[in-house]
């Protein structure tokens, strides 16, 4: 689905942390990290235990410039795919976050 499509959703009232993970998603797609960043800290808000939204909104973190709240987010979405068993986001983030920490000690 496109952003048009999606945000026509978010507009008749259709909120869900289901939607704004796809218009993060979409948005973070089209490299608007800002619309991205809103939409899944919405989404997190709403349900903090949506792992796979953590781990993008530490994708869209890291590519606005925001290191830090970047590795925030993954480590709130490791606590997260853990708690609920989601062994593949759980990877994802690991391999995320010593990529972030190699970076920072280089």
């Amino acid at each position: 689905m496109n952003i048009a499509a999606l945000e026509k959703m978010l507009a008749k009232g259709n909120d869900s942390a289901i939607l704004r993970f796809g218009l993060g998603k979409a948005y973070l797609d089209d490299g608007n990290d800002e619309q991205a960043i809103a939409h899944f800290q919405h989404c997190v808000s709403v349900d903090p235990s949506y792992s796979a939204a953590w781990k993008l909104l530490g994708k869209a973190y890291l590519q606005s410039g925001s290191r830090e709240q970047a590795q925030a987010a993954w480590q709130q979405g490791m606590a997260s795919a853990q708690a609920k068993g989601d062994k593949q986001t759980e990877k994802e983030i690991t391999v995320f976050l010593k990529k972030l920490n190699k970076v920072v000690q280089e």
